[in-house]
């Protein structure tokens, strides 16, 4: 990406997880993005084309938070993992999963979904590979997912007991 779409990105992404998809209109989301509104609609024609821009930013930034220099020690990476879930929310996404909301506002858009699965795919992909549980993938998106989405009401008891369940999983693998 370049510069400039870096900073549309960002500004998208920050102004749809603090407003909601629903609130922002286009002159705010352009106020956001730090740019005139020709430049805006020249890098995301739509406002559809703008959620989908701030999401794949926002997959990027989470990817990279989620799995750049894990432990490469198996056992030690899903402790890092729950870890670093427990950080991203409290600085970055204390409402949710962005993706989810995205999908709750628009229910019937193909292509968000599409967009959610494959971003929580490739988190439980991930998250799999590095913690040496290939076969556990789905158990591993569970508990990722339970995090993330009672993050919002449980705070540090949710990071807790994705520890506990973590921990009965890799003894259990």
């Amino acid at each position: 990406m370049t510069a400039i779409e870096t900073r549309i990105a960002a500004g998208l992404e920050r102004a749809f997880a603090e407003k909601g998809f629903a609130e922002p209109n286009v002159e705010a989301l352009r106020d956001a993005a730090g740019v005139s509104l020709r430049t805006l609609y020249k890098y995301a024609p739509s406002r559809d084309a703008m959620i989908r821009t701030a999401l794949e930013h926002r997959h990027r930034r989470y990817i990279a938070h989620m799995f750049d220099d894990l432990p490469e020690a198996t056992d030690l990476a899903l402790s890092a993992i729950v870890e670093r879930i427990a950080d991203w929310m409290k600085q970055k996404a204390a409402h949710g999963c962005l993706f989810h909301a995205a999908v709750a506002a628009a229910p019937h858009d193909r292509d968000l979904r599409a967009l959610l699965q494959r971003h929580k795919s490739e988190v439980a992909r991930r998250a799999a590979e590095a913690t040496g549980l290939a076969e556990r993938e789905t158990d591993l998106m569970l508990i990722i997912e339970g995090l993330t989405q009672s993050w919002p009401l449980l705070g540090d008891a949710a990071v807790e007991s994705a520890r506990r369940l973590g921990l009965g999983l890799r003894s259990a693998a």
